[in-house]
């Protein structure tokens, strides 16, 4: 579910050097004798400088070291049983890749209740490789997203006054690698004015303009409004024909994502600590009246699309384009790691010390999830999802499965 959780941009001194020359006085005359010889003193020797031990080089990219199984912490807890079908779904769409397509074809074979074959095809086939930053950290940022629910009416009225927009008309959106093919995956967004394309509109124009006839659904809560752009996807129970449907990312303005909770921390509104989703939901309800500016931060706006929810239990679909499992889909930056692959993230539970080490994968990204180590872990649908998300934020190391013949 790509969201704006799920978005991209000597001088040389001289130095002169003068020399002074020296002059000697002359003998009185007198003693007209043949000058003593000059003695010149040694030179001082200096000190000797230990020799600082050899230092390795700080990496200048992302490293995927090669690791084992049993360097991964709680491997051998893990049932990974409950990971099975989030695997298969994404070797439906990594088995176009030659790399995978040997593991992936093997898998279909794999007895999907039998742990112990499950455990020895994946420590068969794939390998345990450690990701580090390129600053040479081997931990990074753990959040952690959910699907929300929100309630809303396909007419305007009542409570039901703020729209969830479809994607409007007048945007564009160009693809870069058409024209600089190392952009892949890159694209502008934006409209066209007079015979130029400029950037399309932020939230704060959207919000403040007329949008009329491109509103998908309308919502009772601006607040869960907002969130439901961050999540990315979410439901929502219509009041007047009873049923519930799913709204799925459709596309994004084009502006970068703006986190408001470190907005408020850096104007001492909230600590860090209290930076939560539930801390911010907590500070508008305590500033109504600059609820709106607040918003306005963050300049990343997201169009919806509405989909059919023939399933409760099945998740929405990520930016790999399968459904998302609760608790073992994430999103990372997708720029960075491989997009679909398996990998294992030990972290700890929301505010908490508790291990939380597990066989993920990576089917999402996000606008918010930028960096070598940094990952959006899926918590599924409900308020205890919900809960866990809004206060996940916690450090965790990851180790990407990669076929062994790669």
């Amino acid at each position: 579910m790509s969201s704006p959780r799920r978005s991209l941009l000597v001088s040389l001194g001289a130095v002169a050097i003068a020399l002074a020359a020296c002059t000697s006085t002359p003998l009185p005359p007198e003693k007209p004798a043949t000058p003593p010889p000059v003695v010149t003193p040694p030179a001082p020797v200096p000190p000797v400088q230990p020799t600082p031990p050899a230092q390795p080089p700080k990496p200048t990219a992302l490293q995927m070291v090669p690791a084992t199984y049993a360097q991964l912490p709680g491997w051998d807890k893990d049932d990974l049983r409950a990971a099975w079908p989030a695997f298969t779904s994404s070797c439906s769409v990594l088995v176009k890749q030659p790399i995978w397509k040997e593991a992936c074809s093997v898998a279909r074979t794999v007895n999907a209740n039998d742990e112990k074959a499950i455990r020895t095809f994946f420590e068969a086939f794939l390998e345990p490789n450690q990701v580090i930053a390129p600053d040479g950290a081997t931990d990074g940022l753990i959040t952690g997203y959910y699907e929300p629910l929100l309630h809303g009416a396909r007419k305007k009225g009542g409570p039901y006054q703020t729209p969830l927009y479809k994607v409007p008309d007048d945007m564009v959106t160009i693809d870069l690698a058409s024209v600089y093919p190392e952009l892949k995956g890159m694209r502008l967004r934006g409209k066209v004015v007079g015979k130029k394309v400029v950037p399309y509109s932020t939230r704060a124009d959207i919000e403040s303009a007329s949008f009329s006839g491109k509103e998908l659904l309308w919502v009772d809560d601006p607040v869960e409004s907002f969130f439901l752009q961050v999540q990315g996807s979410g439901r929502v129970q219509l009041s007047d024909t009873g049923e519930t449907v799913r709204v799925a990312y459709a596309d994004q303005n084009g502006h970068p994502y703006k986190s408001i909770g470190k907005y408020l921390v850096e104007k001492n509104e909230l600590t860090l600590e209290q930076a939560s989703a539930q801390g911010i939901k907590a500070w508008i309800a305590g500033h109504p009246t600059r609820m709106q500016e607040l918003f306005n931060v963050n300049p990343s706006y997201v169009f919806f699309k509405e989909e059919r929810l023939p399933d409760p239990k099945v998740g929405p679909k990520g930016s790999l384009g399968v459904p998302l499992t609760p608790q073992r889909s994430v999103a990372i930056d997708a720029t960075q790691l491989p997009q679909g692959a398996p990998m294992f993230l030990s972290t700890t539970q929301p505010n908490s010390d508790i291990p939380l080490q597990r066989l993920v994968m990576a089917q999402d990204t996000g606008g918010a999830i930028r960096g070598a180590i940094r990952v959006d872990y899926f918590f599924g649908f409900g308020a205890e999802a919900a809960e866990n998300a809004g206060r996940m934020k916690q450090r965790g190391a990851i180790w990407v499965l990669l076929p062994k013949k790669f």
